[in-house]
């Protein structure tokens, strides 16, 4: 079945990097599109970065544009965020979702974030000195 495992997460202090994980299993991610969600105490959850297909077209919101960075790496079936010049309000937990079988999530260069029926379980991020 679907499967999506975020690991990497932790506690970073303010200006530190971290690098999180998408590992799929189940379907070939490679065809669909990949997105990092997260959600903080008290806050809605926010589409923050996505990755379509075999085009390795990306999305960036506003928030992370300049400090985050996705890629996949199609071998192993894995997404990957880089986050760096971490500010405390990045401080959440962060989940990868995918709009596979349809594969609709990012058109034309919008995010619709309400495709993405696949979740991992989150993995917390924290940004404290």
């Amino acid at each position: 079945q679907v499967q999506l495992v975020e690991s990497g997460g932790g506690l970073v202090q303010p200006g530190g990097s971290l690098r999180l994980s998408c590992a799929a299993s189940g379907f070939t991610s490679q065809y669909f599109t990949i997105a990092w969600f997260r959600q903080a105490p008290g806050k809605e959850r926010e589409g923050i970065s996505c990755i379509r297909g075999s085009e390795f077209i990306t999305y960036y919101a506003d928030p992370v544009k300049g400090r985050f960075t996705i890629s996949r790496d199609n071998a192993k079936n894995t997404v990957y965020l880089q986050m760096n010049s971490l500010k405390p309000e990045d401080t959440a937990v962060y989940y990868c979702a995918t709009d596979y079988p349809f594969g609709v999530g990012l058109q034309n260069g919008v995010f619709f974030r309400e495709r993405f029926d696949y979740w991992g379980q989150g993995t917390q991020v924290t940004v404290s000195s």
